[in-house]
């Protein structure tokens, strides 16, 4: 920079601060000036918005200004929760685009497109498509367990798993709370192609809760950008169904979940979804630090409350504390 454009650069700066000493100046002297004119002393003013909210509590049965405030409480609170709340999908947005700025996703979950909503809806299957109710109902527990499990023995991307029925009511309770909520999933990332280094990022997968039927529960998982594309119409990758027609007679939930095989969703990979599933919705119990901070994240999510964070939620989906 030559010497003459510095010395404009200076004085333009000391032209500046000048200035804004001037306006900060005139600012409070015509603060001082306004007060000495106004003919009404703060005293008055308090009075007569006092007046006010008397007059106002009296026209609604109440006989003080306390009343009517204790009354208004909750109202208040509710209020400001309200306007305090967070979009949490907004929220991971500005995740999404920090890892879309940064990485090369290599192995990110690929859109497929929307559900066709013209064609007929399947019917939602129940337990007795899978296993005979009338058949099993008078079994015992075990061997209930040994033919669920052989059921879906040598079929590719399927999970089963049974239930107790004190842990299905616990996660239940939370479900019914927080029906939505989100989860990371490792993915390599390409950070140098020529030296073929790889390096580790997340991509995040909605979940979703859905009461099929009576005695029918729904877990559907769909990406987290697909689901934004498509919203409602987003096909899911992968689906847990709990059927709960033996939960009073056998104290069991059946589940079994399905990876569709036009994804790169791996059966590693529904394995992991499915294990944090249990762990922040309380399946593995709640006396843990660990397992209080993942179900307080959980309804935090819910909740749109700010406390909730990604960097958050991958730290707890990572950790092996339980």
């Amino acid at each position: 920079m030559s010497i003459l454009a510095r010395n404009l650069t200076r004085y333009a700066q000391t032209q500046t601060r000048k200035a804004s000493a001037i306006s900060y100046t005139s600012f409070i002297q015509l603060q001082q000036t306004s007060r000495s004119k106004n003919c009404y002393s703060t005293e008055a003013l308090e009075q007569r918005y006092q007046d006010k909210l008397l007059e106002k509590a009296k026209a609604k049965g109440y006989e003080s200004v306390e009343q009517l405030k204790e009354q208004l409480k909750d109202d208040i609170e509710t209020r400001k929760r309200d306007l305090n709340k967070i979009d949490p999908l907004k929220e991971l947005e500005d995740y999404e685009q920090r890892i879309k700025m940064s990485q090369n996703n290599t192995k990110v979950t690929e859109a497929r497109g929307p559900v066709d909503s013209s064609k007929a809806t399947v019917p939602f299957k129940t337990l007795d498509s899978f296993l005979k109710l009338e058949k099993i109902q008078d079994l015992s527990k075990q061997e209930i367990e040994f033919l669920w499990r052989a059921r879906w023995a040598n079929l590719d991307k399927v999970l089963n798993a049974v239930v107790p029925a004190q842990v299905f009511a616990q996660m239940s309770k939370h479900i019914k709370a927080a029906p939505t909520f989100v989860l990371p999933l490792p993915r390599e990332i390409v950070v140098d192609a020529a030296e073929s280094k790889n390096d580790q990022g997340m991509e995040l997968h909605y979940i979703q809760w859905q009461n099929a039927g009576r005695n029918t529960v729904h877990c559907i998982i769909t990406s987290l950008a697909e689901y934004k594309l498509h919203k409602e119409y987003a096909k899911p990758h992968t689906t847990f169904q709990f059927h709960k027609e033996l939960i009073n007679d056998k104290q069991i939930v059946l589940m079994n979940g399905l990876v569709e095989k036009d994804v790169n969703i791996s059966l590693q990979d529904a394995q992991l979804l499915l294990l944090n599933i249990q762990r922040f919705y309380g399946a593995m119990g709640e006396e843990s630090v660990p397992s209080q901070q993942r179900i307080r994240l959980l309804h935090d999510f819910a909740n749109g409350s700010s406390d909730f964070s990604v960097e958050k939620l991958i730290s707890l989906a990572q950790s092996m504390d339980t």
